[in-house]
């Protein structure tokens, strides 16, 4: 797979709030590392994070939700690209109340959709639907508006790994397709991928580089994973609660549960938050499906600007660009979400900067401009420093140790000395005295 792929014509970012999955997905070869943490964005706002059920004991069971379903539509309208190319429906009339059906209808309509996956109906899985088309109705319609920009992407990755194509709805669940997402536990970007398993996929991750944010090579790189999981657990069901909470957990559950290879018999021996992923996810392929049902609406989605790459082979901040070729700042981070701090280190080997395809002649153009326009300031790395040598003007006397002690030792000896002398003077007068 080449470095730089283009779907189309256009590559769409959207630059969302935070959505995090508390577990995400973990390295094959070594599931239970540790991964590094990053700083967590604080655009959102929780609300209820978990369901009841009853099992059937008659037991209360707390479920948690994943992450990406706990925040208000106010946090995902928050920045750049929702801003600009998504707007409410005006042309349908959306409510606020989510139409009644029977359970047999929920069953024929999981049931009718054309997926590889199975997608099987429980009480567990109703509530899940009740949540996406009840509470987050709202926040459907966003992202259904959403999926304009990513599915493309999405759809040709797994296509490329013969992956079953409704794992397109799974950032819906991971980041709620948020580019710039961080969960608690470091996981990054749309498919919210670890360090480790974002490297072990050969995602570029340093200090300005995280390609797990960059759309189209995390979407490939997502795309492998889960083929290889596959590979490993041969049940797509497994296959997502090991992307959830890592392939070492599902083992743990398969054991415990006698070799059982069942997601829903392994059930209780899966961590907690694992166990409302795949019902989850369930879900979101059903509202993704049958929005118009339950009378949801999506939002308009006005396409941004097609877009193309340059190759830089110098180092050049985001804000030298914005400035000469006059372009939004925000525009710029949200189509080049993979540059943490804004500066593309393209001295260290080359890289593709992602801009409007009209400012792209412009770019070649006034390159020039572009590399000297403030760099001192906002290229502060130096390649060679001099070091002060300057007379300093304060000097600490410095005391040898060993000279100073050497001294007092041989005071002391001479010191010794002359008091042995003047006891053995002393004796010898008494001598004489008493003679």
């Amino acid at each position: 797979m080449s470095q730089w792929l283009k779907v189309g014509a256009v590559l769409f970012t959207f630059n969302f709030s935070l959505f995090t999955s508390p577990a995400a997905a973990q390295s094959i070869l070594d599931p239970d590392d540790d991964e590094e943490e990053e700083e967590v964005d604080s655009l959102f706002v929780p609300i209820e994070d978990e369901i009841s059920v009853l099992d059937k004991q008659g037991n209360t069971e707390l479920i948690e939700f994943p992450e990406a379903m706990t925040y208000n539509l106010d946090s995902l309208m928050s920045l750049y690209m929702s801003k600009n190319y998504l707007s409410m429906p005006g042309d349908c009339e959306m409510k606020d109340e989510n139409p009644v059906f029977t359970p047999e209808e929920y069953i024929d309509r999981l049931r009718r959709m054309p997926t590889v996956m199975e997608m099987g109906y429980n009480d567990i899985v109703q509530r899940f639907i009740d949540r996406y088309m009840g509470r987050l109705r709202h926040s459907v319609s966003y992202m259904l508006g959403a999926t304009n920009f990513y599915v493309p992407i999405f759809e040709e990755a797994l296509e490329a790994y013969q992956v079953p194509l409704e794992l397109k709805y799974l950032p819906v669940i991971e980041s709620a397709l948020n580019p710039r997402a961080v969960s608690r536990v470091g996981a990054t970007g749309l498919w919210q991928f670890m360090l480790g398993t974002g490297k072990q996929y050969g995602l570029e991750i340093n200090s300005l580089v995280d390609e797990r944010r960059d759309p189209v090579r995390a979407s490939y790189a997502a795309a492998r994973y889960l083929r290889d999981l596959y590979r490993v657990f041969g049940d797509w069901n497994l296959v997502i609660a090991a992307y959830n909470c890592g392939p070492g957990n599902i083992n743990k559950a398969i054991h415990r549960a006698g070799g059982e290879k069942d997601y829903w018999r392994l059930y209780p021996y899966l961590p907690a938050e694992t166990r409302g992923y795949v019902p989850a996810f369930i879900a979101a392929n059903y509202a993704m499906t049958y929005y118009c049902e339950h009378g949801i609406c999506p939002m308009s989605t006005r396409l941004p600007l097609q877009t193309d790459t340059v190759v830089v082979d110098r180092d050049v901040h985001l804000e030298q660009i914005a400035k000469v070729l006059d372009l939004d700042i925000d525009m710029l981070r949200s189509l080049n979400p993979q540059y943490r701090r804004d500066i593309v280190p393209g001295a260290s080997k080359k890289y593709a900067i992602r801009l409007p395809m009209a400012d792209t002649g412009r770019f070649i153009d006034l390159q020039d401009s572009i590399y000297s326009y403030r760099a001192s300031e906002l290229l502060t790395k130096r390649a060679v420093v001099e070091v002060n040598n300057d007379q300093p003007t304060f000097r600490k006397k410095v005391v040898k140790r060993g000279r100073k002690s050497s001294v007092r030792r041989g005071r002391n000896a001479r010191r010794g000395k002359a008091t042995s002398k003047s006891r053995r003077g002393k004796a010898s007068s008494k001598r004489r005295r008493r003679r």
